[in-house]
């Protein structure tokens, strides 16, 4: 007898009513104790609401998307994607964290009461057996918040996540819970389990010897005005060797910055150059850091290697939950690679989503793939 059983299912149908349907056909199961949906923003999200109402008997939870992933269709947009669980081995405590605006450790250790009420396999959080999944409003600017709250409140509990999208129109983006997408809010969900898992974290960029002090911040906007005491985006792009004018989306993913913490780079990636040559950023950024330009290694490569040492070490693997940033997405795009990289995911039972950042334990990080490999 299994000890999980892993349904997936997606539907390319631009008709909300249908792709429910055809999703719940694909992933429906009787005694399934969760299902993550992953939208894209293109579907009307009240018929998507409607369309949901009662059709699962168990928590549904999920986010909007800048595109979906799964190990059948490889890298798609416009889709509705979805998996349910069901183990007598695992069970999923998911709750919602709504305003995000007014989440602080006060309210994080009331979350953490609540959880440790619910556990099944024990009285406190262990890393041994547990770890947790937070999907966030992806505009909310309030990721790190969130996960440093979260880190603390649950005493360093693995931590994956992803940050809702909106297929780049950066107005709106929604995590799904009890019913209703919803803004300015995260759904995180604690899981306990018996049976093996490995959280990751995997990114392909190496630091260069380009430093960029940031001069000039805001930190609560994340924008950067000025870069080595200069005009952020001019600074950036003469360390990329190009002229403003040449800065698109694409350029900030093939030439991230990133910043050590503990020993380790993290990358931080520039979402957009603002009219007064100022810098958005997906993360935050404040005054003093000192970033080092990276350099892409190959990211179809860096892939296989992850899913390659992931199946080594779980060898009864029956699932890859994963957060993806866009801009992967969008570098795969350019170099003509995404169908390459789909082939890859297709040795593995892969469903995910392109974000707007991705958080591991306590960080909040761009341009990284994480998530969590469940065995049986």
């Amino acid at each position: 007898m299994s000890m999980l059983t892993v349904r997936r299912g997606a539907s390319v149908s631009s008709d909300p009513v249908q792709a429910v349907q055809e999703v719940y056909r694909a992933i429906h199961q009787t005694g399934a104790c969760l299902v993550i949906l992953f939208v894209s923003s293109k579907y009307d999200l009240n018929a998507i609401e409607g369309a949901l109402q009662g059709v699962f008997h168990c928590p549904v939870i999920g986010c909007t998307t800048a595109g979906e992933i799964t190990s059948g269709t490889g890298y798609v947009e416009g889709t509705l994607v979805g998996v349910s669980l069901d183990s007598p081995e695992l069970f999923a405590h998911p709750k919602l964290i709504s305003p995000l605006t007014s989440f602080g450790l006060p309210q994080g250790e009331d979350l953490a009461r609540e959880l440790r009420s619910e556990l099944r396999l024990g009285s406190d959080f262990d890393p041994r057996k547990m770890f947790s999944l937070l999907l966030v409003d992806g505009l909310s600017m309030l990721e790190e918040q969130a996960v440093a709250t979260l880190h603390e409140a649950l005493s360093g509990l693995p931590l994956f996540g992803g940050s809702a999208g909106d297929d780049l129109s950066f107005q709106k983006t929604h995590v799904y819970f009890d019913g209703r997408f919803r803004t300015n809010a995260a759904v995180l969900t604690v899981f306990e389990t018996s049976l093996p898992f490995v959280l990751f974290q995997t990114q392909h960029f190496e630091p260069t010897e380009i430093r960029l002090v940031i001069t000039a911040s805001d930190c609560a906007t994340r924008t950067v005005t000025e870069i080595n005491g200069g005009p952020a985006a001019a600074e950036y792009a003469k360390a990329v060797g190009l002229e403003i004018a040449g800065l698109t989306p694409q350029i900030f993913a093939a030439h991230p910055v990133m910043l050590q913490i503990g020993g380790e780079y993290y990358v931080r990636s520039i979402q957009k150059v603002n009219p007064d040559g100022s810098l958005t950023f997906f993360c935050a950024i404040d005054d003093g850091l000192v970033l080092t330009v990276g350099r892409g290694k190959q990211l179809v490569e860096s892939l296989a290697e992850t899913l390659a040492r992931l199946r080594r070490q779980l060898p009864t693997l029956k699932l890859i939950l994963g957060c993806d940033c866009i801009l992967r997405r969008l570098e795969l795009q350019q170099k003509g690679l995404t169908e390459a990289a789909g082939q890859v995911l297709k040795g593995v039972d892969f469903v995910g989503f392109s974000t707007y950042g991705e958080q591991v334990n306590g960080i909040h990080v761009n341009q990284t793939l994480t998530g969590i490999a469940l065995g049986e």
